[in-house]
């Protein structure tokens, strides 16, 4: 299915609550499809679009971080969806975040995985080599479609070849891969100053793996002092991609938060 432009999955009945997926680099909605099921089954819309440039999203340049954050309100405006519970992941998490401190009326609880929303974060060691004229170039080109599946599964315990092969779609021709570049270096840190994630109040659950390499645990923990109503769940053993190492224990997080905004919105009326 495609909405201003995004491909996307959708699960569950048209007239219920939405949950809001957004996935993280390199990958694309593929990311929560077991997820999506467990979602319609507690009673909620699953909508999961992929990201133009990644997954079956055709590239819609510029690929900065601001035409992401703008491309996702053209996908809400044209799905109808008045209000949602954002889930993100990774670069899901900077774009998804900087959107729902722009359209706060849109989003009714939060469920940040493996990233940040800090004015003085750091990038790790590959997102710096990807920011690095030339040495992006250079890391771009020399990607093959075997030195990624190694490297996906070195960072995953749960990453099939399924998965590896919906990924490998962002890498399919130099636009997308350049658009890659352009994305991490339109990612200044430093442009977070103009947003207050916690003045938005919201409910939030953070899911975290605990061996997470690329956004440590500490970033979560961070969260949890800064916004004012947390939850926190760290997977015993999950890495980066937490979603995919640790499904079972994933969904049963999400689904009793869910339940539990669920609860407080009906008690509110």
């Amino acid at each position: 299915m495609l909405a201003a432009g995004l491909f996307y999955r959708e699960s569950g009945p048209a007239d219920a609550p939405v949950v809001l997926l957004l996935h993280g680099y390199p990958q694309s909605s593929f990311m929560w499809s077991v997820l999506m099921p467990a979602v319609a089954e507690a009673g909620w819309r699953a909508v999961a679009p992929d990201f133009a440039g990644y997954g079956d999203s055709e590239p819609d340049p510029p690929a900065t971080w601001e035409r992401h954050v703008e491309s996702l309100e053209r996908f809400r405006r044209e799905l109808g969806i008045d209000s949602c519970v954002l889930v993100v992941h990774d670069w899901g998490g900077l774009i998804g975040l900087r959107w729902a401190c722009e359209h706060p009326y849109a989003v009714r609880a939060l469920v940040i995985s493996s990233t940040g929303f800090f004015p003085n974060g750091k990038w790790n060691g590959m997102a710096k080599a990807l920011r690095e004229p030339g040495t992006g170039e250079q890391l771009m080109a020399g990607i093959d479609r075997d030195g990624f599946a190694a490297v996906m599964r070195q960072s995953s315990s749960g990453m099939s070849d399924e998965a590896i092969a919906e990924y490998w779609k962002g890498y399919a021709d130099a636009r997308r891969r350049g658009g890659q570049l352009e994305m991490y270096r339109s990612g200044d840190f430093s442009k977070l100053e103009a947003y207050d994630l916690a003045a938005l109040g919201l409910p939030t659950l953070l899911l975290w793996g605990e061996d997470d390499a690329f956004a440590p645990v500490a970033g979560a923990h961070r969260f949890q002092r800064e916004l004012p109503d947390t939850e926190l769940v760290v997977v015993d053993g999950a890495r980066h991609f937490v979603w995919e190492d640790a499904p079972a224990e994933s969904a049963a997080a999400l689904t009793g938060f869910l339940a539990r905004v669920g609860d407080s919105a009906a008690r509110s009326r």
